[in-house]
């Protein structure tokens, strides 16, 4: 995937593919590679596929929220001359996807969530990673995962990188209370596009509740679990995420 990353004005991202376009919408602490399995399936399998590098440590600290990255999520379909998208989020990129329909309906045509912030979510599992014990964020980053091995010892330096960096901890604080303000229960029965909602049934983040109460809200949603699974379906599961995708989006006609 890194292969198709392009940098363009202030947006950096992949794309690949031609056909119906998806937009990937990565989390607080996800990469672009999170998605690289499903990039390429769907690449493959008749659709367009973009994955911006959202800015979470970039944007000026007052601007860092849930609103101005759905305000860069705008502007990016704006320069990608996108008037029409499935957007795809996990973790806070779903809670964006799902601030940004509210905000910009016409330009949305259906939405995908798997472990989607916006109702509720906890931090990492319980608590905010504490800086300099990197004991401490390789075990609260492998139990993201139902399988503990998915968090590689990159994915734990990431992560510790980012929570060791000041700047990165007061934007990452930001993005997280802002998260908490912009609660969409209210918003959900407004948004009618069709819905996938994808959720590992182990998800310690953002648990299985969450992914009810989701189904229960948005009027024109389709739920479905993948066993043996915690909050990045996506990546811990792809090829069971990808068929569910693909056959919800033959059902829909999407």
């Amino acid at each position: 995937m890194t292969d198709n990353l392009k940098t363009e004005e202030n947006f950096t991202y992949a794309e690949a593919g031609e056909g119906p376009t998806i937009v990937f919408l990565h989390g607080l602490m996800g990469r672009l590679s999170n998605f690289e399995e499903t990039f390429n399936y769907f690449s493959s399998n008749g659709y367009r596929v973009l994955i911006p590098e959202l800015p979470l440590y970039k944007l000026p600290l007052l601007k860092t929220n849930v609103k101005n990255l759905a305000s860069f999520l705008k502007d990016f379909m704006d320069f990608k001359k996108l008037d029409n998208a499935i957007l795809l989020g996990n973790s806070l990129g779903g809670h964006i996807a799902l601030y940004f329909t509210m905000n910009y309906p016409e330009k949305v045509s259906a939405l995908v969530l798997t472990g989607s912030s916006g109702l509720y979510e906890k931090a990492m599992g319980d608590s905010f990673p504490k800086r300099g014990n990197y004991e401490y964020i390789k075990e609260k980053t492998r139990n993201v995962f139902y399988d503990p091995e998915i968090g590689t010892k990159e994915m734990v330096d990431d992560i510790f990188e980012i929570v060791n960096d000041r700047n990165s901890v007061i934007r990452t604080l930001a993005i997280a209370k802002s998260a908490i303000r912009h609660n969409m229960s209210n918003d959900l029965p407004k948004i009618k596009q069709p819905s996938c909602i994808i959720w590992g049934k182990q998800d310690t983040v953002t648990p299985p509740e969450v992914a009810e109460d989701f189904d229960k809200l948005l009027p024109n949603s389709d739920l479905f679990w993948i066993d043996k699974c915690g909050h990045a379906a996506m990546m811990e599961k792809p090829k069971e995420f990808n068929n569910i995708l693909a056959t919800w989006f033959a059902s829909r006609k999407i």
